[in-house]
């Protein structure tokens, strides 16, 4: 256990100016990632696993998703055969949109769970070439890996419990398809930072609720760093890369909202 001292919040910034320097997090967790190459190939292999999963659970949805929007559509019947498409046709995307916007913290809850210990000894380095964690606690990965798990779990039902609005607002005509992903990308962005700071707060003794908290009272900076980490795992093939320097990245957002040195 090493105890620290109090926690000194960051200097406050305009919310433009802290959204900014979340997206620098994460270009800086990137960059300090990369000078652990050693471990580049073994980051890989959970965000892999995970990689293969979700997309093949994906791929199999949309594959029925006419089966699916028709189900959901099937109160249309009596209309008219254009009225018919095209409500089936917002109902299909709607389902596709959610669907992809679940399957990005999913990916990422089951990265961290499969790849919890490596992901565990990144962030360690990055806190480690800093200074420390200075936390309440420095518990090692397996006393962690249970709350980690349950804390990625806990954040995966809520972004699937946010899905449904967000699949009714894609059902609304032109602007539907335009908020709903704008919607899921900010929502997105939000869960990302609590799930990619889990690891480094955990290890500090400071768990969900209190994580929330925190990051609550630091949004622009949270949103920063976790939209761009949403947008870059919609890239097909990009997630399997982001997940491991995004650790990094989260290592030092959670060292930053403590009032930790991140120089």
């Amino acid at each position: 256990m090493r105890s620290g001292g109090a926690e000194r919040p960051a200097p406050k910034r305009s919310a433009g100016t802290e959204f900014i320097w979340g997206m620098r997090l994460l270009g800086r967790g990137f960059a300090m990632y990369a000078r652990y190459p050693g471990l580049f190939i073994l980051g890989l292999v959970p965000a892999l696993i995970s990689f293969v999963v979700v997309i093949a659970a994906l791929l199999v949805l949309i594959y029925f998703v006419d089966d699916l929007g028709s189900w959901i559509t099937s109160f249309a019947n009596g209309w008219s055969s254009d009225a018919q498409k095209a409500l089936r046709l917002l109902v299909d995307i709607a389902i596709v949109v959610g669907a992809c916007w679940l399957a990005l913290v999913t990916f990422t809850a089951l990265t961290l769970i499969i790849g919890d210990p490596f992901y565990e000894k990144i962030s360690e380095k990055v806190d480690e070439r800093l200074g420390g964690a200075a936390g309440k606690f420095d518990l090692p990965w397996y006393r962690t890996l249970p709350r980690n798990a349950v804390d990625s779990i806990r954040v995966v039902v809520t972004e699937a419990v946010l899905a449904v609005p967000t699949f009714l607002i894609g059902l609304i005509p032109v602007v539907g398809q335009v908020a709903a992903p704008i919607l899921g990308a900010g929502i997105g962005g939000w869960l990302l930072s609590v799930d990619l700071t889990g690891i480094p707060f955990n290890r500090r003794g400071i768990f969900l609720s209190e994580r929330r908290r925190i990051l609550r009272a630091n949004r622009a900076l949270a949103m920063g760093f976790g939209v761009p980490v949403a947008l870059l795992l919609l890239i097909p093939f990009i997630g399997i890369l982001v997940i491991p320097p995004a650790i990094a990245g989260g290592t030092l957002l959670t060292r930053r909202v403590l009032g930790q040195p991140i120089e």
